[in-house]
């Protein structure tokens, strides 16, 4: 089924990010704004923040504000999948997203929209061993997260349909945000698997939207770098020729080691860390002192500058070209 626009304010072919040559690494910010945003907008450092980090608990709506720290800096909007399930594993079942997550997926769509984020990534299950205990699980996983795909784009489309009645497809565009699929999984069958299913449903959206730009692979963060089966390079390798021709990918969490062979496939956009949070934290715990803001924007520095110089190109690096060209 081909999905076409029914106004004339309705766009097409809209892309879901902007991917520029390189390899973009994001740190994690845990906040919807504050010192530490604008200390990462003052470095000129690109960020990932989650979803989270806007939520308020005991209002249950998101916390959008017009203008922070945040909104000044190149950010990309995480959905916040991993601590959803960590949730949904302590506290059971949750009012909004598929009962995992704590919001509705009218009220993601709307922070995405509003947030300011350079790109959203869609509500995702994620496939962790701590998390998806077995085969079933993760099958499971990797199929609710197609659907929840399926389920972003109805409430995406449906609400630029209301705005086009009264703007201008490229308001309505910039309005309302196309999301970054993401596939999930253990293994390279799984991935595969996952990749299929959301472009399955995405071109049942086409051409109101474009082929993705971007997918995002979730799942990565606690992940081995070098293990045969499981590593990430196993699952980069494999997952080299499966991808749409002009498509990259964001991993989400990788390690800082992982950078320097990360960086030589170029069908790889971007990557993201909270590693340098983390590590003030525990940091600051060992030697018995307060873990603050200027702490925290030393330890990010000092990741992002070990960061920088393992992206950087150097002699006798061997890069991978995709086979999609």
């Amino acid at each position: 089924m081909t999905i076409g626009p029914r106004v004339p304010g309705m766009p097409v072919q809209q892309k879901n990010a902007h991917v520029d040559d390189g390899l973009v690494v994001r740190v994690g910010i845990p906040h919807s704004g504050g010192r530490l945003a604008f200390h990462a907008f003052n470095e000129g450092y690109p960020a990932m923040v989650s979803a989270s980090a806007f939520w308020n608990r005991k209002t249950g709506q998101f916390r959008i504000l017009r203008a922070t720290d945040l909104t000044e800096i190149d950010f990309a909007l995480d959905s916040a999948g991993f601590s959803a399930m960590k949730l949904f594993q302590s506290k059971g079942g949750q009012n909004g997203i598929a009962g995992v997550y704590p919001w509705t997926m009218e009220q993601f769509v709307e922070l995405a929209s509003c947030s300011g984020a350079a790109w959203v990534a869609q509500p995702d299950m994620c496939c962790e061993p701590e998390l998806a205990a077995d085969q079933d699980a993760v099958d499971y996983r990797v199929n609710a997260t197609a659907t929840l795909l399926e389920a972003m784009l109805r409430v995406v489309y449906a609400w630029q349909d209301q705005l086009a009645a009264s703007c201008s497809a490229e308001v309505v565009q910039n309005t309302v945000r196309i999301p970054v699929p993401v596939a999930q999984g253990w293994k390279v069958d799984d991935y595969r698997r996952s990749i299929d299913l959301l472009l399955q449903v995405w071109e049942r959206w086409m051409p109101w939207i474009a082929a993705p730009v971007l997918i995002g692979l979730g799942s990565v963060c606690r992940r081995h770098l070098t293990d045969r089966r499981h590593g990430l390079l196993a699952i980069l390798e494999g997952l080299e020729a499966h991808l749409p021709a002009g498509t990259k990918l964001h991993l989400f969490g990788v390690k800082g080691q992982a950078l320097e062979r990360v960086k030589m496939y170029d069908w790889v956009a971007s990557v993201d860390s909270m590693a340098p949070d983390f590590a003030a934290r525990v940091k600051a715990r060992q030697a018995g002192t307060p873990n603050t803001i200027a702490h925290r924007a030393a330890e990010m520095d000092r990741w992002m500058s070990s960061a920088s110089r393992r992206v950087a190109p150097r002699s006798g690096d061997q890069f991978r070209l995709s086979f999609n060209g």
